[in-house]
């Protein structure tokens, strides 16, 4: 489990990368208004729900992926410390 919150935040900084790079125009790439499209699944289904709500724009984009990523990390520590209790239980 710890390789998928790994493995979810890793690709949750590289959309964010790509978002700056492509927003900014860094190291020379031509600023693309479709530079934050990779963090529209990372935060699915959070984003529908906004859109649904009436919410949108980039920062809905920006935190939506965050919600699953905090998701993930409140599961894995659920899972750590069911193990931990089930390694303390069995003599």
């Amino acid at each position: 489990m710890r390789v998928i919150c790994g493995l979810f935040g890793l690709l949750y900084l590289g959309a964010l990368g790509l978002l700056a790079i492509g927003t900014f125009g860094l190291f020379g790439q031509e600023q693309d208004p479709l530079s934050g499209v990779f963090l529209i699944p990372l935060g699915m289904p959070w984003i529908w729900l906004a859109d649904k709500v009436g919410l949108s724009g980039a920062l809905v984009a920006i935190l939506a992926p965050l919600i699953n990523l905090l998701i993930l990390f409140a599961l894995c520590r659920m899972m750590n410390r069911r193990r931990a209790a089930k390694r303390e239980a069995t003599p």
